[in-house]
């Protein structure tokens, strides 16, 4: 398995394929992650057409172990972010 794809390497990949520079790319980088957080953070989701789509499902309050120690406690409801993967992407990863 190769290393994962760094936020340097992907605003170079993202500078060449838009034909523009590293700040240009960076800007559009930063933007989309920062329109993603606002929407999703909101309870609402975001479709990346080709990649997937994110959004936040809430957890219910639920018991839970630590397993260093055994001990049982009840953890409180919460968010977790998800993201269901494109047909598309898996199709292509799949071959």
């Amino acid at each position: 398995m190769s290393k994962p794809m760094t936020k340097t390497q992907l605003v170079a990949a993202l500078a060449e394929e838009m034909g523009a520079d590293k700040k240009t790319a960076t800007a559009a980088l930063d933007a989309v992650t920062s329109i993603i957080t606002r929407e999703v953070a909101a309870g609402g989701s975001v479709t990346l057409p080709g990649v997937g789509k994110i959004y936040c499902r809430e957890r219910p309050e639920r018991m839970v172990r630590n397993p260093a120690t055994g001990e049982q406690f009840q953890k409180p409801s919460d968010k977790v972010v998800k993201m269901t993967i494109a047909k598309a992407l898996k199709d292509s990863v799949n071959g």
